[in-house]
């Protein structure tokens, strides 16, 4: 399997060792107020009061602040919409919930760092593995579609890629109540028919500007944390693949921290511009 790392015109080539968006009324003459109307209190009619109460929160959802970011299409990179901060990082984590997600969320959850889980629907086949996915989800993450069984789009028919993201996106909202935002196609390999889906989904497309984990020589702690720290691809906007598996969680910690050090924000993917 091959997974592309790209950084604005560069790309890299590696082997993948992963598992294979007018009223008109009527004027009326002003009337002057008794005295004793004027001291009279207004007294709200128990309907009004629950109706009124009722409507707060459509218009609370209504004050949802506009979107700050965009995925730029030409290299997968995170950027500002308007005057806001570029020195941003995006934190993704795919393949989940294999058997490091929770701990992994945990982690991140204890750093204030947001992230996008992109989960695969081979790894919520038991109650315990979504009952995983629910808790990170609680945690205030965002859940990605990586499609269902992980296979390469371009080999599929238009029926089964439609099957394979879909189906996922049901099963997702059946675990958290909300159907993915952002659609992440295996391998980075997406066809004309997957992002027609993903519009129709309201689901943003979502690559990578660079990862490592999948790569024999950084299958360490130690290994894991200093490419994604040091990585030359590094720069504002950096959207970061990184997977549920072991080395990579062991070095989470150090990996935000060391991005942070270097003055990076870990964006929040409520934040993207989404269909």
């Amino acid at each position: 399997m091959k997974k592309i790392i790209a950084s604005g015109t560069t790309l890299l080539m590696l082997t993948a060792c992963t598992v294979g968006p007018v009223n008109v009324s009527k004027e009326i003459e002003p009337v002057e107020e008794t005295k004793e109307q004027k001291e009279k209190p207004e007294i709200m009619e128990p309907e009004q009061e629950a109706k009124d109460e009722k409507a707060a929160p459509e218009h609370q959802e209504e004050a949802v602040q506009e979107p700050q970011y965009k995925i730029n299409e030409a290299n997968w990179s995170v950027q500002p919409i308007a005057d806001q901060n570029e020195k941003v990082v995006l934190l993704t984590i795919d393949d989940a919930p294999d058997e490091h997600a929770l701990k992994m969320a945990e982690d991140l959850n204890a750093l204030e760092a947001p992230a996008i889980f992109f989960v695969n629907g081979h790894f919520l086949d038991t109650p315990k593995e979504k009952e995983t996915l629910k808790k990170i989800h609680e945690m205030g993450f965002a859940i990605g579609n990586h499609t269902y069984g992980h296979s390469s789009l371009p080999d599929l028919t238009p029926e089964q890629q439609k099957e394979e993201i879909l189906s996922l996106n049901d099963l997702v909202e059946s675990i958290t109540g909300e159907r993915p935002k952002f659609f992440r196609a295996p391998f980075g390999l997406n066809t004309e028919y997957s992002r027609q889906i993903a519009a129709e989904e309201k689901m943003a497309l979502m690559n990578w500007t660079y990862g490592y984990d999948w790569v024999k020589q950084y299958q360490t702690k130690e290994a894991i944390t200093d490419i994604m720290v040091n990585s030359p691809y590094l720069n504002n906007g950096a959207n970061l693949l990184m997977h549920d598996r072991t080395w990579t969680s062991e070095g989470l910690t150090d990996i935000v921290k060391g991005l942070r050090d270097k003055g990076y924000e870990t964006l929040d993917p409520s934040k993207i511009q989404t269909p």
